[in-house]
């Protein structure tokens, strides 16, 4: 007889485990979903925390990440329950942090399991098809919504309230699609092989200051005080008002300019002052394609590894990630 597939959920809260409370004061993570409609396979349950997400923290990332590395050995895949406000960090550092052969998914729902049209049941069915799959083996940590299969370097929440509220540019990397009780996986792109991350912890301070017209600074001198580094979401390319320039020529720690654009890389262009060829010949580290908030926890991690600047630009410019 074969022996059953098995399966690992790790629940952390968010909408999908969530209804409303019953002194009537909103919608909170109350109750942990199940994975409907699976045959042959064995669940193994875990629930480190129970968070809405934008109460998760660095912290509660690594103690995920570490768990994930704890339980993966003995199952086929493992599959995430989480917030969809900060589901795409929690996906980037488990990217970060955890061997690209462990296929683990991460899911969640817009819609919370009191209404009728609560997307839970099929994101949970499609994450656990999904982490079952030969082909998810050696992809790392992706994110299953709505049928598509984003890479968690690039996916990004696009809508507040849709239940398609995940996109990110170049788009999904996978689809998954149900025929009766058959599942149907497609990948569009080949994995890529690389090498996790393992801090001991998570306890450098980075933290993120938004371009916007007019800008001349406030807040950076502040923020430079107490963090180790610095990311800005710059504009376009990565450019900054031209009294940015002084400043940063000043700083010693790392600044990534990352862009408040919703796609595409940072570039060294531009010639003026502020113009992104000029932060980078006063030492700013392009941050590649990736976003604000991704660009920081990559940071966090090379700073808590000890890297200095020049090693953090080297680990930017190589994408090394």
């Amino acid at each position: 007889m074969t022996e059953p597939r098995r399966l690992a959920v790790i629940h952390t809260g968010g909408t999908i485990a969530s209804r409303p409370s019953p002194d009537g004061r909103g919608v909170t993570p109350q109750q942990a979903p199940s994975v409907p409609g699976l045959r042959g396979v064995e669940i193994s349950d875990f629930q480190p925390f129970t968070l809405p997400s934008p109460h998760v923290t660095p912290a509660h990332m690594l103690r995920l990440a570490r768990l994930v590395a704890q339980v993966a050995p003995a199952h086929d895949g493992v599959i995430v329950t989480h917030g969809t406000d900060t589901l795409e960090e929690t996906a980037f550092l488990l990217h970060l942090l955890l061997p690209a052969t462990i296929p683990v998914v991460l899911t969640g729902s817009m819609r919370h399991m009191g209404e009728v049209s609560w997307d839970g049941p099929g994101n949970l069915l499609d994450a656990a098809q999904v982490a079952l799959h030969p082909k998810t083996r050696g992809r790392g940590a992706l994110v299953v919504f709505g049928g598509d299969l984003f890479d968690a370097r690039t996916v990004t929440k696009i809508h507040t309230t849709a239940v398609d509220a995940f996109g990110g540019y170049p788009g999904p990397i996978g689809r998954i699609d149900r025929v009766g009780q058959a599942a149907h996986i497609e990948y569009f792109a080949m994995p890529e092989a690389r090498t996790p991350y393992r801090p001991e912890h998570l306890e450098a301070r980075v933290e993120i200051l938004y371009a916007y017209a007019g800008w001349q600074g406030e807040g950076y001198a502040e923020a430079c005080a107490r963090a180790d580094g610095l990311v800005i979401a710059a504009l376009g390319t990565g450019n900054l008002p031209a009294e940015l320039l002084p400043l940063i020529e000043q700083t010693e720690k790392p600044v990534v300019i990352a862009t408040r654009t919703h796609a595409g890389p940072v570039l060294p262009v531009y010639g003026y002052p502020g113009g992104g060829a000029t932060l980078v010949a006063a030492g700013a580290i392009p941050a590649s394609f990736l976003n604000a908030h991704k660009a920081r926890l990559l940071l966090l991690t090379l700073l808590s590894l000890g890297l200095d600047r020049a090693a953090v630009r080297r680990v930017f410019e190589e994408d090394a990630f």
